[in-house]
């Protein structure tokens, strides 16, 4: 059984504010995320753009609300430049984080990814990894591996809409690339339903190699909009394909049952990017922790 003192239940700052599209959530300030998060009963969080880098400062502002840092996302681009490039930027990022005793580093490869691009249909246009793609990914991957390790930290892999890790497939062949002791997984319940796949399964086949989870809704109206249409990840994200767990068409029970039969420790986190004018986002930060409160029994 899921046991309350493995997990930690934490939520992203992107419904309060989108680093992709600052025209959603824009005007929030980084007081007023951070309060909301305390306010719905989150005890961790990743890291936004609106957050402090200095880790005293933010420590600061966070420990008196009962906050802690989960991770923070980091974007790779092994597949379309120099890999120095990402190997430099990534001992600052991870650094940060570990001074901020993050156990994980989020890792996603945007090379080539057209998730930030607003005309660029999402379907269509999806990027497709060539063998040499693939290995220079995995071959940058193995090394972020081994700089995460010197701080005994893991990197753990973000499939996502919009990139060449996108489908369970591609899931699947990264981790089969991959170094087990060097690479792990990230699970992302919307992305992988949008993605047309099973969150169950994924959960199931590469359970020894997830290590941090996310938990995201959808709206499946808008999926099937985003379809129809060709739309781009951000014009699907405007329409509102992506809500909190309990708010869409994802049954989280299966997926939490799935975590409790690999004996799952770690951060869950809620994230789900909204406009905030159109879903507020402590009134949907409540709702997901007490749907989480329902599911989880805690």
């Amino acid at each position: 059984m899921v046991v309350r003192e493995d997990i930690g239940l934490g939520i992203a700052p992107i419904g309060w504010t989108n680093d992709d599209m600052p025209e959603l959530g824009g005007d929030i300030p980084f007081e007023q995320c951070i309060d909301e998060m305390a306010e719905a009963k989150f005890e961790g969080c990743e890291v936004g753009n609106k957050f402090p880098r200095d880790p005293e400062v933010l420590r600061a502002a966070l420990e008196p609300r009962g906050l802690q840092v989960a991770s923070a996302w980091f974007s790779t681009f092994f597949t379309t430049k120099d890999p120095e490039e990402t190997y430099t930027a990534f001992l600052k990022h991870r650094d940060f984080l570990h001074a901020m005793g993050a156990k994980v580093i989020v890792v996603s490869e945007t090379g080539k990814s057209i998730q930030g691009e607003i005309n660029t249909p999402l379907h269509s246009a999806k990027p497709i990894f060539s063998d040499m793609d693939w290995k220079k990914l995995v071959d940058g991957l193995h090394e972020l591996g081994k700089l995460a390790a010197e701080k005994g930290m893991k990197i753990v892999f973000h499939h996502h809409m919009g990139t060449g890790v996108q489908t369970y497939e591609e899931i699947r062949k990264l981790m089969e690339l991959t170094d087990p002791e060097l690479v792990y997984l990230l699970v992302d319940t919307g992305h992988m339903v949008f993605a047309g796949g099973d969150p169950v399964e994924l959960i199931k086949e590469f359970g020894p190699r997830i290590k941090h989870v996310h938990f995201k809704d959808l709206r499946k109206d808008v999926m099937e909009r985003s379809f129809k249409d060709d739309l781009s990840f951000l014009n699907s994200v405007k329409l509102g394909v992506f809500t909190v767990p309990g708010d869409g068409t994802i049954d989280f029970v299966p997926i939490v049952k799935a975590l409790d039969e690999i004996d799952y420790k770690g951060w869950i986190i809620v994230e789900a990017e909204q406009d905030p004018k159109l879903a507020p986002p402590l009134e949907y930060a409540i709702k997901a922790r007490n749907y989480l409160s329902s599911v989880l029994g805690f």
